[in-house]
């Protein structure tokens, strides 16, 4: 626990690749960004919609837009769920880490709606392929995806379940780029892998303190600098691990 200053000029990074659109697609060249254009769909996507589930083929790749963000979910046996990493306009998921269509190993669920752009995996290979650029761009993008993975090991089992939701809230404000969140104390719970009545309450705790405020549906962040204090280390950690993996980045520098 304990943010710094650190963690606000994270943020400010962070809002900064995003940018007007998926960073990922933006530092694509333009011969590589062409065949993109040429093969892929713009689509809208439903809080809850499920991307793809374990053991079936990873057909698409999904960039997410600004405000659009998915969670890759490990379901327990008994019905839980359990987050190992957030994509927003960051990054992409789908055939990231595996090559083609491999069966996919975890669920990828839309926790907040939005839209997004989606290649089949096949061209995703062929730029792979054909492009060094872009073959560099995604395997440094699966590596702070494995990142986040590996991180989750640690916070999911030492933190406590308000630190890591803090450093959850702060982790999608900075990929929404708003205060309010739209998700559930329900959502939050299945997403953390704790009994909904533990995040109320959390939730009725932090909103005493003055650090967050609940209404129906949304979560707001009301006090961004307490919030950063109260989250764990993770949120800094994978910040600074996606900085020095993607962030402030060219098509340049991938050559």
């Amino acid at each position: 626990m304990g943010q710094t200053d650190g963690a606000r000029e994270l943020r400010r990074a962070h809002l900064g690749i995003c940018g007007s659109e998926n960073a990922i697609i933006a530092m694509l060249p333009p011969d590589d960004r062409a065949l993109l254009d040429e093969h892929a769909e713009h689509c809208t996507l439903a809080r809850g919609d499920t991307l793809f589930g374990p053991g079936e083929a990873v057909e698409f790749t999904y960039f997410p837009d600004v405000g659009t963000v998915l969670a890759l979910c490990l379901l327990l046996e008994d019905g839980r769920t359990v987050e190992a990493a957030t994509i927003g306009c960051e990054g992409m998921i789908g055939g990231v880490v595996s090559c083609g269509t491999q069966p996919a190993f975890a669920s990828a669920i839309v926790q907040i709606a939005g839209t997004a752009t989606r290649l089949p995996v096949r061209f995703v290979e062929l730029l792979k392929d054909r492009s060094t650029t872009a073959r560099r761009l995604f395997d440094r993008y699966a590596d702070f995806l494995l990142s986040q993975a590996l991180q989750s090991v640690g916070c999911n089992t030492f933190h406590p379940i308000d630190a890591r939701l803090c450093r959850w809230l702060l982790t999608t404000q900075d990929r929404i780029g708003r205060s309010e969140i739209p998700l559930t104390q329900e959502a939050l719970a299945q997403m953390l892998g704790a009994q909904r009545t533990t995040i109320s309450a959390i939730g009725r705790y932090l909103q005493e303190q003055g650090l967050l405020r609940f209404r129906r549906g949304t979560v707001e962040i009301v006090d961004r600098k307490a919030v950063e204090a109260a989250a764990c280390e993770c949120y800094e950690t994978l910040e600074r691990q996606r900085i020095a993996t993607l962030g402030g980045m060219t098509s340049k520098d991938l050559k």
